[in-house]
């Protein structure tokens, strides 16, 4: 009971990550490969997890990297991965620009300072380099991170939380955040360099296609058509890509 009770207050810290690789991932793999020269790079996966796109990334890459602030993910990772260490996204530990790509998978609403996280993304970055990144979006009609409720975490998919105001929807998830475009964007400001790219996405239905793979094909052949409309911004999450400046002697603004 103990056990369990600590495994899901590390979930709602942490979050939770991928253990199968599902159309889902394979979608969002596609897409960085889409936006982001990839082949033969210099990669970072900026809070790995278990290391389920680093192998993705392995396809592509011999050069890839991950860290996450959990011991024993980055154990389970590197148990048959290479290059994995156990750091925090706030302080990497590697030297300045010598990443060609940095990978974020919805990490970046658990970490203690975002802005941080993203310098340092931005620090470890080649002149030309590209951070890759996912998080939640606060348009999205359900918070998929669950709530604390009197004291205690509710696992789940709550929904209109993310519509309350803030003080409110801090006291409820105190342990996530979700973004509105302004809110992801302006981690950026300041930083030489441009946001390339920048939309909203809907989920995979995974879970649900399994169980009804005719609801799940609808919904994804619906929902992603949906992401080439003003409708976009109620999507599962930001995908956003963001090009460090290509001038090494360029400062920040």
């Amino acid at each position: 009971m103990i056990h369990a009770m600590a495994e899901q207050e590390k979930a709602a810290t942490l979050g939770c990550p991928s253990y199968v690789w599902r159309a889902g991932q394979e979608r969002r793999f596609a897409l960085v490969r889409e936006a982001v020269p990839l082949e033969g790079a210099y990669l970072l996966d900026a809070g790995c997890g278990v290391g389920l796109y680093l192998r993705r990334f392995r396809t592509v890459s011999e050069h890839v990297y991950g860290v996450d602030i959990d011991f024993e993910r980055a154990t389970e990772a590197g148990a048959d991965l290479p290059n994995i260490v156990q750091a925090s996204v706030e302080h990497l530990p590697f030297a300045d620009a010598c990443f060609d790509v940095i990978f974020s998978h919805e990490v970046l609403e658990h970490v203690g300072n975002d802005r941080a996280a993203v310098c340092e993304a931005y620090r470890t970055l080649k002149p030309g380099g590209y951070l890759a990144l996912f998080v939640p979006n606060r348009g999205y009609p359900f918070e998929t991170h669950g709530i604390f409720w009197r004291g205690r975490y509710r696992y789940g998919n709550i929904p209109l939380v993310n519509y309350l105001p803030n003080p409110l929807r801090n006291r409820l998830c105190p342990h996530v955040r979700a973004y509105t475009r302004r809110e992801i964007r302006r981690l950026f400001e300041g930083l030489a360099g441009e946001i390339v790219l920048h939309r909203g996405i809907f989920a995979g239905y995974d879970r649900l296609a399994a169980r009804h793979p005719r609801l799940g094909r609808w919904l994804r052949e619906v929902t992603y058509r949906l992401e080439k409309t003003p409708l976009q911004w109620l999507g599962l999450s930001h995908w956003l890509v963001f090009r460090k400046a290509l001038s090494q002697n360029s400062e920040e603004r």
